[in-house]
Formats: C-alpha cells, structure tokens, sequence
C-alpha cells in the first residue's frame, strides 16, 4: 500500500536512521564530518525506504541549476543521437543532468520546444537548430547561456562550434574531378540548412572544371522520381555527391532498385559517413565529422559560460577526414582506403 504519492521525506529518513534531518542532508550531499556509522545507517534508511532527493528543491535552496537542455533535430539520426550520448558523458562527469528534446527537423516545432525546455530553468543551452533562422525562434527574453552547434544561425551573435563543410566538400568534388568524371549531380536535402549550403558551394569551389548540377531532395526517406530518370537516362551523370547522411541512403537504395553499382557504373560519394558505409561492397567514399570533438567543443564552451566568462561569441570550425574508398575508384593509383583531413580552424 502506497502510503505517499509523493514518496518518503527526507524527515521520514531522519525518523528511521534517528538522526536529524541536517544530518541526512550532511550525508546525501557527501560531507566528510559524519560518522561511518551514521552514514551506514542513513543510507540503510534511504534504501529500506525508497527514498528519491529532489533536486529541484535543492536547487531553489542553492539558487544554482544543474541541469542543461539540448534541442536537436532528429533522434533518429545517428550522428546526432552520438552528439546526445557524448554530450551526457560530460554532463554527467560534471555532476549535471541533461534534458533533451527533438525539433524533428521543424521549425515550428523547435520554437515550442525552446520555450519548454527554458519552464526547466536549466544553467544552460546546446541547439543544433533546424536552418539559420534559429534567432527568430528563440523565446522574448531568453537569458541563459547558449551554444549552437553543428548547423550555422544566419545572424553571427551565439558561440558556435561546427566544421568546416565547405573545405571537406571541396575535397571530395577534386577527387571525383580527378576521376575524369564530366558531370556530377550533387544532392542534399534543403539549401535552407547551412550545412547543406556550405557543402554546395564547397563542392563548387573544388570542382576543376566539372560541371555540377543540384538537386535538392527534401527529408523524404525516397529518392524524388525525376532523380530516377535522371540515373535512366543514356546521358546519365558520371557520378553522385551525397551532402548528408538522410540523402546518400535514399539515393544508394535507388541505384541497387536500377542496377547501377557504384564504383563500376556511376562514381559514388557521401559526406556524412555512417558505419554501413565501411561495410557494403565497395565501400563509400565519405566524410566524416568528428562529433564527438564537436560535442566535447560545446560542453567546453558552455560550462565556461555558466561559470561566467563573458566576451565575444566565439566560433570554433573543426577539420573533418575525407576517407576514399571503392566506390570512388581512384585512376593510377593503389587500392585501398587512404584518409586526408580538410580544413578546420580553431
């Protein structure tokens, strides 16, 4: 029988251990001048009866949060749910809590969640926004400090910590172009994503005379219908450059459905690479961003802010590696992964 909803007080603990309820406060919160034997019989007391602090009370007493909110776009991602686990690591290391949520690559949706997640009071805030326009869906008075990562906000007032797209991209379209390939069809999800734009005019900017042609695909999980007739047709690209993870797979079943191998058939490249990449035959050419460095970068930046450093927003782009594997056939050249970093400045 429940006699609490609330559950057990920390008076209730006190009653059991016989000892003051500062005593059971000493002894949760790990002060030194208890006794063993006094510990020994708080913690009996807290275990026998189930009981659960509550932090919140702690930290209206305190006056001090410890708990940091992070907003992303998609769970389901891989690359963000390793940004998620990585960045609770070092939460956790630092003795706080993480709350997160997900905008699901909606703008509308990540307004809302920005003004749920500040009724939390954390100490502070890590977003990787839906496009740039972050800054129009912040709450009125949002106080509190925030770093943006990942994904650029169009307005330059927020720490940042991203990698540098457009050197990675640039790479990748060099090396396609070295392949002696006359045309690539280069396709991402939405030019609204900095990300996705970066990497565009990366790609442009690294393309040796190639001629690039875009095709923006949206967040279907199927490649669009004129991309199949593109790949049909007897005048079909001789190569494909994915800008993100989401379009890569699409466009990677699409090619199996018309028979066309990568590597043999139509040169074939990612720029967010993901596991099953090393694993299919041949493996994906592909950039890979350090997120774990971006998270850790982020985590950095905020705890200084929490602290109370004050000054400029500060801007931190991370190298990422380009990885050239079979599905990019290098010409004259041995076979095998070779890797080069690109780009990066602190």
């Amino acid at each position: 029988m429940i006699r609490n909803a609330a559950g057990p007080s920390m008076r209730l603990v006190a009653e059991t251990a016989k000892v003051s309820v500062a005593t059971v406060s000493n002894v949760l919160n790990g002060k030194t001048t208890v006794s063993p034997e006094i510990v020994a019989r708080v913690h009996a007391a807290v275990e026998a009866l189930g009981y659960v602090r509550d932090n919140r009370a702690a930290r209206l007493r305190s006056g001090k949060s410890r708990l940091v909110g992070l907003i992303v776009p998609d769970l389901t991602n891989p690359m963000f749910a390793s940004f998620v686990s990585t960045l609770e690591h070092l939460a956790r290391l630092d003795h706080y809590d993480l709350v997160v949520v997900s905008s699901r690559n909606d703008p509308a949706e990540e307004a809302e969640r920005l003004g749920k997640i500040r009724e939390w009071r954390p100490a502070g805030l890590i977003v990787l926004p839906c496009d740039g326009a972050l800054i129009d869906r912040l709450p009125r008075g949002l106080a509190m400090p925030l770093v943006v990562a990942d994904r650029i906000p169009d307005v330059q007032r927020f720490d940042l910590v991203a990698v540098d797209n457009a050197a990675a991209a640039a790479t990748i379209a060099r090396h396609i172009s070295a392949q002696g390939a006359g045309r690539c069809l280069v396709l991402g999800t939405s030019l609204g994503i900095s990300n996705v734009r970066e990497r565009w005019e990366g790609a442009m900017a690294g393309a040796d005379g190639m001629d690039l042609d875009l095709i923006e695909v949206g967040f279907d999980d199927h490649a669009p219908p004129c991309l199949a007739d593109r790949l049909r047709a007897p005048d079909r690209p001789a190569a494909i450059f994915c800008l993100d993870h989401e379009t890569t797979l699409a466009v990677y079943r699409l090619l199996g459905e018309i028979g066309l191998r990568p590597g043999s058939d139509i040169v074939f490249a990612s720029f967010d690479e993901m596991e099953w990449m090393r694993l299919v035959t041949p493996a994906i050419t592909a950039v890979r961003q350090p997120v774990e460095k971006m998270a850790e970068s982020a985590w950095t930046i905020l705890r200084r802010r929490i602290a109370g450093e004050d000054g400029a927003p500060e801007a931190v782009r991370l190298a990422c590696a380009v990885t050239i594997r079979g599905s990019t056939p290098r010409q004259s050249a041995p076979t095998g992964a070779t890797t080069c970093d690109t780009g990066g400045k602190p």
